[in-house]
């Protein structure tokens, strides 16, 4: 009776942590995508920026460019920009908030796994 309900504790905290780790993977998938995006935007700003006011800038919209004038796209490039930084904030925020998760998980694995030593020897046995 005590092994089942070790047992099935066992399962919940491995569920868990597999939810917990596949949800951190895809925030550092988002991390990485939104610091791509900022990158881009910046680049993007940082060539824009010389051009002389009259220069013909095109947008690309689909498979199609569009003729836009240099302050709107140094504008939309800007709003991308801050956009990226704060996802990448809040992304961030994220990020710890799961690793303290894993830890708890991780410290509830150990305490179950000393409070039922048997518990260990069945897991070790069926991963062999």
């Amino acid at each position: 009776m005590a092994e089942d309900a070790s047992r099935n504790a066992f399962l919940d905290i491995q569920s868990r942590m597999i939810e917990v780790t596949g949800k951190l993977k895809q925030v550092q998938i988002q991390t990485r995508n939104k610091e791509s995006e900022k990158k881009r935007a910046y680049l993007t700003l940082e060539e824009l920026r010389p051009l002389p006011e009259d220069t013909n800038t095109y947008k690309s919209v689909g498979r199609t460019f569009v003729l836009d004038p240099k302050s709107v796209l140094i504008e939309e490039q800007e709003k991308k920009l801050k956009d990226s930084e704060t996802a990448l904030a809040s992304l961030q925020s994220s990020k710890e908030y799961l690793e303290k998760q894993i830890k708890e998980v991780e410290s509830n694995m150990r305490e179950l796994l000393q409070q039922d030593p048997g518990l260990a020897q069945q897991i070790m046995s069926m991963s062999v």
